[in-house]
């Protein structure tokens, strides 16, 4: 993500510097200085250690900010180690967006941030093309946790369940083989990744309480309120098929 960030930067002619491991304190010396605006993007398992260290070679002025896809723990931490403006974001899209894919951000502001400071960040992100939304921190963790965590946390239990047995594999059908692709990379690539975002959010568990909530509907038989519910995700179908039946 830091490397698209940099590419779409300097395409869009922005002044921009980035450092990558090893972070050593000259490396880090060069690319901190003078920064408007410092984005670090790495994941959250290590995101307080690398704030750590490049908080030292910043301006006393810079903004700095993040790109986690967690937002309370990564504020608290920058909170705690940068006396300046702090300001967490979240592009919700991966390093090789389409290129003509919609580009929202999540802006949450947060230790000293001022309008002025929120204009930096959000400014930055528009000059790359992006789409940005302010929100607060414990809303995004409590979105992410669903919509992120949850993809991630019943994927992963899903193909737990069925591994190993080699008996199924005579069955396989083109709906289980899509939803097998599309699992891969999450829970082969990027399983440390999103695992370790799944625990550094407070709201992941609640999530996965109201999921066995649905799953026990299921036990018990209650389907079609199942289905009902799920279709609020298609309204575009239900009203066709009100239409049709009229």
């Amino acid at each position: 993500m830091g490397a698209m960030l940099i590419q779409r930067a300097q395409a869009a002619g922005l002044d921009i510097a980035g450092a990558d491991v090893p972070l050593t304190p000259e490396k880090l010396a060069h690319a901190c200085a003078g920064a408007a605006l410092a984005i670090i993007c790495v994941p959250a398992a290590v995101f307080e250690d690398v704030t750590a260290a490049v908080c030292p070679h910043l301006p006393p002025t810079a903004v700095l900010a993040d790109i986690t896809s967690v937002k309370e723990q990564p504020l608290r931490q920058m909170e705690r180690l940068w006396d300046g403006p702090v300001v967490g974001t979240h592009p919700l899209f991966g390093p090789s967006p389409e290129a003509d894919a919609d580009l929202p951000v999540a802006i949450t502001p947060g230790h000293h941030a001022g309008p002025e400071h929120l204009a930096l960040v959000e400014g930055f992100f528009a000059d790359l093309g992006c789409r940005t939304f302010q929100t607060s921190a414990e809303k995004h963790d409590k979105a992410m946790a669903r919509i992120q965590n949850m993809n991630f946390i019943t994927s992963l239990a899903y193909f737990a369940l069925l591994a190993g047995q080699d008996d199924l594999l005579p069955f396989l059908t083109p709906s289980f083989r899509r939803r097998q692709h599309a699992a891969r990379k999450m829970l082969t690539e990027d399983a440390r990744l999103f695992s370790g975002l799944f625990e550094a959010n407070a709201h992941s568990h609640e999530a996965v309480r109201q999921y066995r909530q649905m799953l026990n509907l299921a036990a018990a038989g209650d389907i079609d309120l199942l289905c009902e519910r799920a279709g609020w995700w298609w309204p575009e179908d239900e009203s066709e098929g009100e239409n049709g039946a009229a």
